[in-house]
């Protein structure tokens, strides 16, 4: 495939004259998905000879790092995935020089140096700490043959105190906080990339490499040869190296996506029969102040498609821009019935659009217009497909943040998708700008109550506005009212009172009533853990709702209560007078 990522790797290692081999290295190649999801990675890290035990470091943290790197959720950033990696691999190393005679001499704990290079689609990220390295080979023609040049891509972290003396200024297991480098590099076939510990670099030149390069078939003959050659110059240290050649690039992934489609302008305005990059433009289907949406004939194949295009007053706001071009990238990740998908890309774009699957429907505000009084049963097949889609998104860490009537869409099966991902939440996908902190990401009527704290959400934001939706469903009113945007402070929500859907439709069941109740609690804490217990409180009775019946005046509405206790008292009072 010539989008898929290709490479040849080589590595050796030796004790040398050492008793000891305090290195490690590894590699692996992951197969699909997770070769496209998250790349290959590569590991070298070297114990310090002070140790008796830094060996055990050393295997820790390249083995611990290629295992579960690729544990991580496939919507993480490779930085993201990597630093938590590293982080508690840190940790765990860190606790086990404490318990030992590291705790009183950091020299001789579970310490170890660390570079690391993860190749993802067309771009190699490079985590580094203390003083292996990572270089990239350069070919170099001069008047006697080919050699190389030798560009370093990693800064050692060791302070010299004297020519003879140093010691390392970073290391895995040295404090309980690991402050890491990271950067990465476009990468392109062709390229050819070297980690090493020191007992290779320090004694090979770059001509060493690339004669070494030269004169063998294949990388792993190159990695021994480069070996043999370090201890023909006196080494007298561990050796391990790693060659690693990009054959074929693989396709991008998020962030190189957006930096890519970022850079092409913006769409026309489009009109019913304009083509645009094999696609025909048939008619507006909506238009808003952040996007229209139009149908569009696939040429080529026959399909039907979205064409989402951004709006042209926003074209100045590069963090709207990016999370505009994150919505393809989201729609490509999850893959589940109840979520629309992302058209298939079949030729280059020549501007800033988005296309996803078209679905023959209508949206859940206008089949509410319709269906004005829909019964428990036609709310519940709804809500159950729509939960269904909003775990897809919480299984890869993605939030979807905007659940409300308009970003549902019913078939004409009955089939309910999710659709809409502007304001979707991929925990660290990016590391890019997000929108202002004040701004809020879906719409008032159906948002959790933390957003207007300034809080990032979470699974149980979406429990909240799925709670609301289905809410909305059986009573046709929301359980606040609209005073959820108006209480942007914590004693302003702790008087926000809710409205019992019974007080409603007094035929909906207390237990029903009780699960909406739970899940639209103004406390995060309080509301369902996981939207599929949501789900299974509207089919199944929970007896923490009907064990009590109705909920009591003082739970539903705290100040008619007190405000009831008040008069009373009164009343009690005015007597008590009149009898004098």
């Amino acid at each position: 495939m010539a989008d898929r990522l290709t490479v040849a790797v080589g590595q050796h290692a030796e004790r040398g004259r050492k008793a000891v081999n305090q290195d490690f290295h590894g590699t692996r190649i992951p197969p699909e998905p997770q070769l496209s999801s998250k790349g290959i990675a590569l590991a070298v890290a070297d114990g310090i000879g002070s140790s008796d035990v830094s060996h055990i470091a050393s295997e820790t943290a390249v083995a611990v790092f290629l295992e579960d790197y690729y544990c991580t959720s496939d919507a993480w950033s490779v930085k993201t995935s990597a630093e938590r990696v590293l982080a508690a691999t840190n940790s765990w190393l860190h606790a086990q020089t404490m318990q030992s005679q590291g705790r009183y001499d950091k020299d001789r704990g579970y310490v170890c140096t660390l570079s690391a290079l993860v190749i993802k689609s067309n771009t190699a990220h490079l985590f580094h700490v203390g003083d292996t390295r990572i270089y990239r080979i350069h070919d170099k023609v001069h008047d006697s043959g080919h050699g190389a040049s030798l560009e370093l891509l990693t800064a050692d972290h060791r302070v010299w105190v004297s020519p003879e003396k140093s010691y390392l200024a970073r290391a895995l297991g040295v404090d309980a906080h690991l402050e890491i480098d990271y950067r990465t590099v476009p990468v392109a076939p062709g390229d050819l990339f070297l980690l090493a510990s020191d007992g290779l670099y320090e004694h090979v030149s770059a001509q060493d490499v690339a004669d070494a390069l030269a004169s063998c078939a294949d990388l792993d003959s190159a990695a021994r040869l480069l070996v043999e050659r370090a201890l023909e110059n006196g080494s007298a240290d561990n050796l391990t190296v790693q060659l690693v050649r990009i054959e074929a690039v693989g396709a991008q992934g998020a962030d190189e996506l957006v930096r890519q489609l970022a850079g092409l302008p913006f769409a026309p305005q489009l009109e019913p029969r304009m083509e645009l990059d094999g696609y025909r433009v048939l008619r507006e289907l909506h238009a808003s102040s952040r996007s229209h949406l139009h149908l569009a004939l696939d040429v080529a194949s026959g399909a039907s498609v979205v064409l989402k295009t951004p709006s042209i007053d926003l074209r100045d706001d590069p963090a709207y821009l990016e999370r505009f071009l994150l919505e393809e990238w989201i729609a490509r990740r999850i893959d589940s019935p109840h979520v629309v998908k992302a058209a298939p890309v079949q030729r280059p774009r020549s501007c800033v659009y988005v296309a996803f699957e078209y679905v023959e429907g209508t949206t859940l505000a206008q089949w509410l217009r319709d269906h004005p009084r829909p019964g428990l049963d036609a709310v519940r097949r709804i809500v159950d497909q729509v939960g269904k889609g909003l775990r897809a998104f919480h299984r890869l860490e993605m939030l979807h943040q905007d659940i409300r009537p308009e970003n549902v869409m019913i078939d004409a099966t009955g089939t309910v998708k999710i659709v809409d991902f502007g304001a979707a939440s991929v925990a660290g996908v990016l590391e890019m700008t997000g929108p202002p902190a004040h701004a809020l990401a879906g719409t008032a009527a159906y948002a959790a109550p933390e957003y207007f704290l300034g809080a990032a959400g979470t699974v149980a934001s979406d429990v909240f506005s799925l709670g609301v939706l289905t809410y909305h469903m059986l009573t046709g009113q929301l359980p606040y009212g609209v005073r959820i945007a108006a209480a942007q402070s914590r004693p302003a929500q702790r008087k926000l009172v809710y409205t019992p859907a019974r007080d409603h439709d007094p035929s909906l069941p207390v237990w029903i009533d009780g699960a909406l109740a739970k899940a639209v609690q103004i406390d995060p804490a309080k509301r369902h853990a996981d939207v599929a217990e949501f789900l299974h409180d509207l089919h199944q009775p929970n007896r923490a709702f009907t064990a009590r019946g109705r909920v009591p005046l003082i739970e539903r509405n705290p100040v008619v209560f007190w405000k009831g206790v008040s008069l009373a008292l009164l009343i009690v009072l005015l007597i008590v007078v009149a009898l004098r």
